[in-house]
């Protein structure tokens, strides 16, 4: 963070490109899809229901365990699913268990704390004392965390696929009284978990660039540079095997997207196109405002349409880099307060909207917790599930996929309005743009940050970054 500040302004001209026109959009009608029975998708209703299904999914486990996020914590919750995994194993002995975790964020401490080897370290010290049978890779999408990290979803159990944004963690996991909220689904189609499962062992696996973690000797990342840059090349072209199915009259069609890169990124052209496709009514989740330009532009677009757009958003005390008043201020404190500077622009230059009620902005809080919500749901027939943070990050940097759900039957409306309604039980309707905290207003450290900021234009640098 103190190194963006200080960059000079002609970085951020290099790396701010922005004025490529979007390639044609796919039709939508066209995307190949998993037919699944609506039954068979269930929505959990928050952080603690993820963590004993997947406790609960992981104990039955007799076939696979694929586990792919962007991180497992050293901590007591990233320890009780290591703990669950290696029980596993020992009560199937042929049951295969693999973790993916980004390479970068597994080999260091967490921003502002001491220094320290890491997750890995846990990973080794398990892997020494219980022995093989669990195996945890780190996946270097790029050569430095800075310029993007592996941000791809969900977890295969046999035939069950567990969906979130989440990571694994105490927060996440909800130990301690204190959560991150996200969202959680189930889908059970063995297809579906084949193909999640089939993409990490042919891009992941077979990669000279992913190496295992939780051994004792791990490769330094400047020697897998070669490597890293082949494993690029490949995930530029990768996509899920998805067949041609037929849609039953009881079925939802699903359709699992990658995104990797600013250009060719499929998943960025469908959610592009789902949006431009909005009939009457959407609702956008976001845990920090920091919308893509192609984005922005669409949301106008629908806004002069006449529709309907609630935008979901955390306050920017319930970001989990927030630093309460009164606590010493670290430089990446500065973020919470960027994106509400973000939404504040946003929310001025639409106030005639959010007056008129065409445009609902929701601020999410309750109490110390934090929000990490992100995806889509468009009129009444598509859902998408992503741990796309919808921010120029994981537009052009990070590794991300979705799951997009068609439900033209609309068999899971009533799920989904279940879970809209339990999204905004701890949300405000932002009333005016003035109901945000004014800048004149922020602790004195921020006010001197955003000043420098915007005085070299690396504001916006920053909000590409992270």
């Amino acid at each position: 963070m103190n190194t963006l500040i200080t960059a000079p302004a002609r970085l951020a001209r290099r790396m701010l490109p922005f004025r490529r026109q979007p390639k044609t959009s796919p039709a939508l009608e066209a995307l190949p899809f998993f037919a699944v029975p609506a039954h068979a998708i269930e929505v959990l209703r928050d952080s603690a229901a993820f963590r004993g299904e997947l406790l609960r999914l992981i104990a039955q486990a007799s076939q696979r365990i694929v586990i792919v996020t962007l991180y497992l914590q050293d901590d007591d919750g990233g320890r009780e699913v290591l703990n669950a995994l290696y029980a596993a194993k020992a009560r199937r002995p042929s049951l295969q268990i693999s973790v993916f975790v980004d390479w970068h964020r597994a080999r260091r401490g967490l921003i502002g704390k001491q220094k320290s080897e890491g997750n890995a370290g846990m990973y080794r010290d398990y892997a020494a004392r219980l022995g093989p049978g669990v195996d945890i890779y780190g996946v270097p999408v790029q050569n430095r965390e800075l310029l993007g990290v592996l941000h791809l979803k969900g977890f295969v159990i046999d035939d069950a696929v567990l969906y979130s944004g989440a990571s694994l963690n105490d927060v996440y996991l909800m130990r301690h009284g204190r959560y991150r909220l996200d969202r959680y689904h189930v889908l059970h189609h063995r297809g579906l978990a084949d193909a999640m499962a089939d993409f990490v062992q042919r891009h992941f696996v077979d990669s000279d660039a992913v190496r295992r973690l939780n051994v004792a000797d791990v490769p330094a990342t400047r020697t897998l540079q070669p490597a890293i840059r082949e494993l690029r090349q490949d995930l530029q072209r990768a996509r899920y095997d998805v067949p041609d199915a037929t849609l039953g009259p009881t079925d939802v069609a699903v359709t699992p997207l990658l995104g990797f890169g600013g250009s060719d990124n499929a998943l960025n052209d469908v959610l592009l196109a789902l949006l431009r496709a909005t009939r009457g009514r959407l609702i956008l989740l976001t845990p920090y405002f920091n919308l893509p330009r192609p984005v922005r532009a669409v949301l106008g677009l629908l806004l002069r349409r006449g529709c309907l757009i609630d935008l979901m958003v955390g306050d920017k005390t319930a970001n989990d880099f927030y630093i309460p008043p009164g606590q010493p201020f670290k430089t990446i404190g500065l973020l919470p307060y960027l994106y509400e500077n973000n939404l504040r622009r946003f929310a001025r230059a639409h106030h005639a909207h959010i007056t008129s009620g065409q445009l609902n902005i929701h601020l999410w809080r309750d109490g110390d917790n934090s929000y990490h919500l992100k995806g889509l749901f468009i009129d009444d027939d598509v859902a998408v599930l992503t741990g796309n943070n919808l921010n120029p990050r994981a537009w052009t940097l990070d590794l991300e996929n979705g799951l997009v759900l068609r439900d033209p039957e609309r068999l899971l409306q009533a799920k989904h309005q279940a879970e809209w309604a339990a999204l905004r039980e701890h949300a405000t309707r932002l009333p005016d743009y003035r109901a945000l905290e004014s800048p004149r207003n922020y602790p004195a450290e921020v006010r001197k940050l955003l000043r420098r900021l915007n005085r070299t234009r690396l504001d916006r640098l920053v909000n590409r970054l992270l």
